[in-house]
């Protein structure tokens, strides 16, 4: 894994200037820490996603767009506007009936923030970057996804020069939709590869 271009401290430089201000501005009384972990969340799981989302609700719909996202993932992507630091070198794997894609960075935490916002904190912890890598079907069973015995699980090691955006299942029973509807149906997990798109019976097209 030479060509990994990691850094290897618990936190980057950006990272421990964002929590030292964090903390001035937290003793001056000028944010609540709860209310700032509440907008944190929400991007992580709900904002930032969104990019991500978008970008595999026009690959289930449009085929030559999904052949452009599985050639240069990069430039597909950046037809959407998303481009940027994080971002400069993204491959798509798409999941199938005999494969799941799955995707890991061992040595830090190296995330495409462009399509799926902020990395949640599981992702960066070190049982998961061990795990995912030496038990990946154990891994997917503690996040409730639960795959067939010969379904090939294929683990992708995210670097600081190639990150990975999975393009989960389309989900059945999802025919006609439209692709606003189609990304509600697409999580970040699912993006990861550490959970499924959801389920259609568990939601509605928007009227």
């Amino acid at each position: 894994m030479s060509g990994h271009d990691h850094d290897h401290s618990e936190l980057s430089e950006t990272e421990l200037r964002v929590r030292a201000l964090e903390t001035l501005l937290t003793d001056k009384g000028y944010i609540d820490p709860l209310a700032l972990d509440a907008l944190i969340e929400t991007y992580e799981t709900k904002i930032g996603p969104k990019n991500g989302a978008r970008v595999v609700a026009r690959a289930w719909t449009d085929p030559d767009f999904r052949e452009r996202l599985l050639k240069d993932a990069t430039a597909a992507i950046a037809e959407f506007g998303f481009t940027g630091r994080q971002g400069e070198h993204m491959v798509a794997v798409e999941n199938t009936e005999d494969t799941h894609n799955m995707v890991v960075c061992t040595l830090c935490s190296c995330y495409p923030w462009t399509v799926l916002g902020l990395p949640p904190v599981w992702y960066k912890s070190a049982p998961y970057r061990s795990r995912a890598v030496r038990d990946p079907r154990g891994v997917l069973e503690e996040f409730g996804v639960r795959l067939p015995a010969d379904k090939a699980i294929r683990v992708w090691d995210s670097t600081a020069e190639v990150r990975y955006l999975v393009i989960p299942e389309r989900p059945a029973g999802t025919d006609g939709w439209s692709e606003d509807d189609l990304a509600r149906l697409v999580t970040r997990d699912s993006m990861i590869g550490t959970g499924l798109a959801i389920d259609p019976l568990e939601t509605e097209p928007a009227a």
